[in-house]
C-alpha cells in the first residue's frame, strides 16, 4: 500500500485507518482511537463526524462502529463478478453432498477473499465469512490459486504479504511453498492440514480460465476427526475437482 508522499490523499488515508481500527475493535470512541492511531482527538472527531454524516459509521453512545452501508458496497462488488453467479450452485452442491463447509475464494491485492460459502448438515462454525481476507499461503484455497498464477505475480504476493505463521503447520519458507505448489499442479488439488486453524483440514481445487490462470478456487473444509482417510485423500479431492471443472466449463461456454 502506498504511504503519504506516494501521491495518496492524506485525509482519505486517515479515514481508512480509522475505519480499519473500528473494524478490528468492533466499536470505539474518539479517545481510544486517538491513542490507538496516534492522532489528535480533533482529527479523529472530524473524520468520524464526516463518516457519520455520510452514513458510513453509526454512533452508539460515545462509541462509533462500521455502518451497514458497506454491506451494500460489498454485495455490489460480489454480484458484479460472473464467477460468483456461476460458482454459487456448485458450492452449494458441494456442501450438500459432503455435509461440510464449502467455500469459494478469489485473490485480490495479494490476499484470498472469501466470495461465498455454504454449510452442509455437519458443517462446523468457523471464523470465515463472505468478504473475509486471509493470507494465501496458509489455506488450501489460496495455495490452489497460487499454483496457477504467473510466477511474477506469486513473487509480488509473497514480497508484499510475506509468509507469516498462523499455526505450527503453516508453510513459512519460500522453498517449501514452491515444492507444494509444484505438487498441487501435478495432482490438481491442494491441502490445508491445520495450517490456518488447528483442528481444521481443507481440500481445494483451482478454477482456471482458458489460459490456465487461476481465477479462484473451491474447497471443502471440516474437522480433522472427519477429514481423514479415504475421504480426505480421494473422495473430497475428486468432488472439489469435479465442481471446479463444471465451473470452468460454465464460465467458458455458457451465456450470461
Amino acid at each position: 500500500m502506498k504511504t503519504q508522499g506516494d501521491n495518496t490523499i492524506g485525509a482519505l488515508a486517515t479515514s481508512i485507518r480509522i475505519l480499519e481500527s473500528l473494524k478490528a475493535k468492533g466499536s470505539a470512541g474518539v479517545t481510544e482511537l486517538s491513542k490507538e492511531l496516534d492522532l489528535p482527538k480533533s482529527t479523529v472527531y472530524s473524520h468520524l463526524r464526516t463518516l457519520l454524516e455520510h452514513e458510513y459509521v453509526v454512533r452508539k453512545g460515545d462509541d462509533y462502529c462500521i455502518g451497514l452501508k458497506f454491506l451494500d458496497y460489498g454485495e455490489h462488488g460480489r454480484t458484479r463478478m460472473r464467477l460468483f453467479e456461476v460458482a454459487k450452485p456448485e458450492v452449494e452442491a458441494l456442501a450438500e453432498e459432503t455435509g461440510e463447509l464449502a467455500n469459494l475464494l478469489v485473490e485480490e491485492h495479494g490476499e484470498g477473499v472469501y466470495l461465498y460459502r455454504s454449510k452442509g448438515e455437519q458443517a462446523v462454525n468457523l471464523d470465515t465469512h463472505a468478504g473475509m481476507r486471509v493470507n494465501m499461503h496458509c489455506t488450501s484455497l489460496g495455495k490452489a490459486v497460487l499454483a496457477y498464477l504467473p510466477e511474477e505475480r506469486v513473487d509480488e504476493i509473497i514480497e508484499h504479504r510475506g509468509l507469516p505463521a498462523r499455526t505450527p503447520n503453516t508453510v513459512t519458507s519460500r522453498e517449501e511453498l514452491e515444492e507444494e505448489l509444484a505438487t498441487i499442479r501435478d495432482q490438481g488439488f491442494a491441502y490445508d492440514n491445520e495450517e490456518r486453524l488447528s483442528g481444521l483440514r481443507c481440500v481445494s481445487a483451482p478454477i482456471k480460465n482458458a489460459d490456465g490462470i487461476a481465477i479462484g478456487a473451491v474447497s471443502v473444509a471440516g474437522p480433522t476427526s472427519r477429514m481423514k482417510g479415504e475421504a480426505f485423500e480421494s473422495e473430497i479431492p475428486e468432488r472439489v475437482q469435479s465442481a471446479a471443472n463444471v465451473i470452468e466449463l460454465n464460465m467458458t461456454y455458457s451465456s450470461r
